[in-house]
């Protein structure tokens, strides 16, 4: 069952050991705020998104998919960012080339495969 964004903070606040009282201290609301996020009845600002994800140290996609980041792709994330302009376009075009041979390879496979079926 997939679990929505007020389960996914719910869960993070109880992993964190964080009473909803100090979440609500943290964020500048009242309780009663936390208790409605963690219900599904209140919708939370980009902001308190950014909030939520710096108090549970956790990136806000992992908040808003489920899906935690992998060390490789912070890294790979961080590492892009520290290049010029010029350089992540490379980048771009590398990762697009090294993709269209992934398919390629992949085709060929399923092709070679397909005729040893028939």
């Amino acid at each position: 069952m997939m679990s929505g964004l007020n389960e996914r903070l719910k869960a993070a606040r109880i992993k964190r050991k964080y009473s909803q009282e100090e979440v609500a201290v943290f964020l500048g609301v009242n309780r009663t705020a936390i208790v409605e996020i963690e219900a599904g009845r209140r919708k939370i600002s980009a902001d308190e998104l950014a909030r939520f994800s710096e108090l549970f140290r956790i990136t806000a996609d992992e908040l808003l998919n489920g899906k935690p980041v992998g060390e490789k792709d912070l890294l790979l994330l961080y590492r892009f960012h520290t290049l010029n302009e010029d350089n992540q376009q490379e980048v771009l075009d590398l990762i697009e080339f090294k993709a269209a041979l992934q398919r390629k390879r992949e085709e060929q496979q399923h092709s070679d495969y397909s005729e040893e079926e028939g």
